[in-house]
């Protein structure tokens, strides 16, 4: 069988790992021959491709990024984009199309699933929101390198009594924000599902010198809001642009939330802001493990003919879900990894100021 396959979206650590893995498993298991689309579905569109055999994928495991490239390019905001896409399915005589992405790419593969094209999903983001799987590879890698970075910051904001707020990725969800915020030793979490009151946040770390701790941490997610009288809030934004799947850019609330702490309570505050670092480098084992078993697990659907479905993790099992179920929502932070956090505040105040 000939197989197209892409990456789209942001990147992570572990695109490769996945590649490798199909390519690999269909060769190997099937004698299947593969495709790869260039710089996502701008590949399709554009028919810009490279065959990914053996020699293609040798050496890939440990390396961050993608070798099919990425964009965040939307077939249906192009003119007869979807059309394009199915004709170089159609020209390159592709018979199954592996798409690895988050919700917007996968969006888009059911949308061609629906027109007749096979295909099968990986669920791909480094922020772990997609609905219907467990965990998406790079988030661990992510957390590590957030992690490291707070051990880091921790020093030299103890040397200096500093308050130290370190934005992290997270749209809409706030993952990254309290798993690398708990393992890092954080003092205050803010997330996307929860709108924060700054004064409060103020209120928590003039506790903690009170308490002789002259220095303190903050995690704050890129999507957390400041809180509203009589409503949510809104996500700071970068600029007033947005991509193709119309989502506006996000960043700067570290700053922003900097100057409000030191103007409230007296107190050195800067701003660290991780960003593209989270998604560089090497993948942890555990990202590169479970990059692959998504890889096995999607050539196995495509020869079981489980079209129109995405590969997901499910009490540590790959398991089949349509694409519609991992499409229709994102997947939030729950109650009870807040309630874990909550655990390690000692005062109300403190889980207040988190927004929870």
């Amino acid at each position: 069988m000939k197989i197209g396959m892409l990456t789209g979206g942001g990147d992570c650590p572990g695109l490769n790992a996945v590649i490798r893995a199909i390519v690999r498993k269909g060769v190997f298991t099937y004698e299947d021959e593969f495709v790869g689309f260039l710089e996502g579905w701008r590949g399709l569109i554009e028919n810009l491709s490279m065959p990914l055999d053996l020699e293609a994928v040798a050496g890939i495991l440990p390396r961050g990024g993608t070798i099919l490239r990425t964009s965040r390019t939307n077939p249906a905001k192009r003119p007869d984009g979807i059309d394009r896409c199915l004709d170089t399915l159609e020209k390159n005589g592709v018979q199954a199309l592996i798409a690895i992405g988050g919700d917007d790419t996968l969006s888009v593969a059911q949308k061609l699933h629906e027109r007749g094209t096979r295909v099968v999903g990986i669920p791909k983001t480094i922020d772990n929101d997609l609905g219907g799987t467990d965990y998406t590879f790079g988030f661990d890698t992510a957390c590590n390198i957030v992690c490291e970075a707070l051990d880091r910051v921790h020093t030299t904001a103890e040397a200096h009594n500093r308050v130290m707020v370190v934005e992290v990725m997270g749209r809409d969800a706030g993952w990254i924000a309290l798993y690398s915020g708990i393992a890092g030793g954080a003092d205050v979490i803010l997330i996307p599902e929860r709108p924060f009151d700054v004064d409060k946040v103020a209120d928590s770390i003039r506790e903690r010198h009170e308490r002789g701790l002259y220095f303190s941490i903050i995690v704050v997610a890129e999507g957390a809001k400041f809180s509203s009288e009589g409503g949510q809030g809104s996500p700071v934004l970068s600029d007033m642009g947005k991509d193709e799947f119309g989502h506006v850019k996000l960043g700067g609330i570290a700053n922003i939330l900097a100057r409000e702490i030191e103007k409230r309570t007296g107190f050195e505050t800067r701003a660290v802001v991780l960003g593209h670092i989270q998604r560089g480098g090497s993948p942890s084992a555990f990202d590169r493990v479970l990059a692959t078993r998504y890889g096995l697990g999607a050539i196995d659907m495509v020869h079981r003919g489980e079209f129109g479905s995405m590969a997901a993790l499910r009490a540590n099992k790959i398991v089949s879900i349509p694409l519609v179920d991992a499409i229709t929502r994102n997947r939030a932070v729950d109650d009870e990894m807040i309630q874990v956090a909550d655990g390690l505040f000692a005062r109300t105040a403190d889980r207040e100021a988190a927004g929870r």
